[in-house]
């Protein structure tokens, strides 16, 4: 027919499945790397990735080199998250799931995030040691929990943000 718009694509996000939170999460978790990477391990340079094992020490060239490395692999998993995210982003579209709102993808993408600190802060700076958020202190207890407790704080928020988000979408 002559001057009607085809809507069939848009209606499909209109009235498709719910979005899916998995992409969000995954995005979140890439994000948690990210900034931590950049800004504590890069910019603040308090800790990196094995900076309080054995025969790593930031203050030998070839202990700065291990960590570094380490570093850079951490930043390849973390753009991996970040990846799958997107990809299943678009996969969801592609499938006729709806667009998530805003608040829907921020409230996960910040409770990716804070799972992201709750998991590695508890495995690579309470269980395992291989640093901790202060290694330029001698790595005191209180920043490692202080972390933890941002994630938790990031979960919750994420959660509040998701739950008012999903209202919507």
């Amino acid at each position: 027919m002559t001057g009607t718009a085809d809507t069939s694509s848009s209606t499909s996000h209109v009235h498709g499945e719910k979005p899916s939170r998995v992409p969000g999460l995954l995005m979140g978790l890439g994000v948690g790397g990210l900034i931590d990477g950049i800004v504590i391990h890069q910019i603040l340079q308090w800790h990196h990735m094995i900076s309080d094992t054995d025969g790593n020490p930031v203050t030998t060239v070839e202990g700065l080199e291990a960590n570094t490395l380490a570093d850079g692999f951490f930043h390849v998993a973390t753009m991996i998250l970040m990846a799958l995210g997107i990809i299943g982003l678009l996969a969801a579209w592609r499938q006729g799931r709806r667009a998530p709102s805003p608040l829907f993808q921020l409230g996960l993408i910040l409770a990716g995030w804070g799972i992201f600190n709750i998991v590695e802060g508890t495995v690579d700076h309470l269980v395992l040691g291989v640093h901790h958020i202060r290694d330029d202190l001698g790595g005191p207890l209180s920043w490692d929990i202080g972390f933890l407790v941002f994630g938790v704080v990031l979960v919750a928020v994420g959660a509040a943000l998701h739950k008012a988000g999903d209202r919507n979408t």
